[in-house]
């Protein structure tokens, strides 16, 4: 099995310098692809941030790695305008173009601009063409370097990609665009046309490749499962990458029914991948689709409600299953040895009497009354270890859920998961409230019924949608450690139509 250049030796993410565990493919904290960090480039120190240009470096002096050489003090000027010391780079030394759009060469005999534009290196992510000379229209992805001399009689630069008998060259300092370019020359919608394909939107000039990654700065492109709202009638529901994972692998579905005889019922299912199994993103999407579904198809036939939250807990189970059946090609290849993919499961079935709730795994729902004075509760018991360490009397609350195995599930829909048990609840509550469903990455940030309560907004059972981006943003406010999902569905079940004011 190949191994991923240079992965093992990174202690931290090249792109956010975040600490990183071993076996990462990508940091948790910005996404960076670590499969493709590039080698150092060997080439002259780049122009400082504050706009200063180091002397040119000689070919015996030796190289620091740990540190760059300190930039030397600038002599002072002679009255004649003169300095001593050693030469410097100018702006014009090399081929560019200026932030004006004008070409920056000394041999091309034009004025030379009082100051050029400044910008950090971008990390190489691969050789790209060098600067057009003076005579050519800019490229869009121009940069002007300070690192080199120009040399206008040099003959042209072989193909980067190597030699033609096979070998190849060290990188040089010119295959290494700036990653801020002109944003007058990028942002142009025809030059994003011309390119083909998206544009990024941190560099703005390189094209997102089929990974979801630019192939100019290596920056991770936002996803349509980044970030998902839905509302549907009187519910709503929120799901956020958040902060810290490079995906999301939470999923949700909610829906609106009628039962036969006429009364409203509201369904919303929330699902929460597993992290270290296999492809958890599909298996959360493909649950949270089985069991609504399931939900929406046997309510109106008149299937009792905590009947058919069983039946959609199995449905979702079949679905996640029939996933290890036929794995990605790319698993197969890179990874036999990982489990199947896996998920877990809540969700709650809201009707005009009737409050029915289904879980597998440690994914929660509460209930929190419109009047605040009466108790709130958490209607779900984890499938977890802490819980577990508490139900048997051997740790108290406080202290299972800070040990550091509090959140291994021993409950979850997957191929390679235990003896599958649902559990439902049926309620029967004596005033209007609302129940939130939702993932750990949201009750981390308000674990109790109370912490819960403290946070829902007072008019979430009218304004469902504007209420769980209320929540998602408490989640991210406190760190955003995890993907974060919430549904808000108001009991009594609100007949289609009703919504958010």
């Amino acid at each position: 099995m190949s191994q991923m250049p240079q992965q093992a030796a990174l202690s931290k993410c090249p792109s956010c310098e975040e600490p990183l565990e071993s076996g990462d493919r990508f940091c948790g904290a910005c996404g960076y692809d670590l499969s493709v960090v590039p080698a150092r480039p060997q080439d002259e120190p780049t122009v400082a941030l504050n706009g200063s240009v180091p002397p040119q470096a000689s070919a015996e002096r030796p190289r620091t790695p740990s540190a760059p050489p300190a930039a030397p003090a600038w002599p002072a000027p002679g009255p004649d305008g003169s300095v001593d010391g050693p030469p410097t780079h100018q702006p014009t030394d090399v081929p560019g173009t200026n932030s004006d759009g004008s070409p920056l060469s000394g041999a091309a005999g034009g004025p030379a601009p009082s100051a050029a534009p400044a910008a950090p290196a971008a990390a190489p992510s691969g050789p790209v063409p060098p600067p057009p000379p003076p005579s050519a229209p800019p490229a869009p992805s121009s940069g002007v370097r300070f690192d080199r001399r120009a040399q206008p009689d040099a003959p042209p630069a072989p193909d980067p990609q190597g030699h033609p008998d096979g070998g190849h060259e060290p990188a040089r300092a010119e295959e290494y665009p700036l990653q801020a370019p002109d944003p007058r020359v990028t942002a142009a919608p025809e030059r994003q046309t011309a390119a083909g394909g998206t544009v990024c939107v941190a560099c703005r000039a390189g094209r997102v490749d089929d990974d979801g990654y630019c192939e100019n700065c290596g920056h991770a492109q936002p996803r349509e499962r980044d970030h998902m709202e839905q509302e549907c009638g009187p519910l709503a529901a929120v799901s956020d990458r958040g902060l810290r994972h490079h995906r999301n692998e939470d999923a949700f579905g909610i829906g609106t029914a009628t039962l036969p005889d006429g009364s409203p019922v509201s369904v919303a299912i929330v699902c929460d991948g597993v992290s270290s199994a296999t492809r958890p993103d599909e298996a959360s999407m493909a649950a949270s689709r089985a069991a609504t579904e399931s939900l929406l198809a046997a309510l109106p036939r008149g299937t009792h409600p905590q009947q058919a939250m069983h039946d959609a807990i199995i449905a979702a189970s079949d679905a996640v299953n029939a996933l290890a059946d036929e794995p990605a090609p790319a698993a197969r290849e890179h990874a036999p040895h990982q489990n199947a993919p896996a998920c877990t499961i809540v969700g709650t079935v809201v009707t005009a009497g009737l409050l029915v709730v289904g879980w597998i795994g440690d994914s929660r729902a509460y209930w929190i009354p419109v009047d605040r004075s009466a108790p709130a509760a958490r209607l779900t018991e984890d499938d977890s270890w802490a819980a577990q360490m508490v139900a048997a009397g051997l740790m108290g609350e406080a202290e299972a859920y800070a040990d550091h195995r509090a959140h291994a599930i021993t409950g979850w829909l997957g191929a390679d998961a235990y003896e599958l048990e649902p559990h439902t609840a049926s309620f029967k509550p004596d005033r209007p409230g609302v129940i939130v469903v939702c993932t750990d990455g949201l009750w981390n940030y308000a674990e109790s019924a109370d912490d819960m309560a403290g946070v829902v907004p007072a008019d979430a059972a009218v304004r469902p949608l504007h209420s769980a981006r209320v929540l998602v943003g408490h989640a991210l406010d406190g760190g955003g450690h995890d993907n974060v999902t919430v549904a808000l569905v108001p009991f009594p079940a609100v007949p289609q139509g009703a919504g958010s004011a």
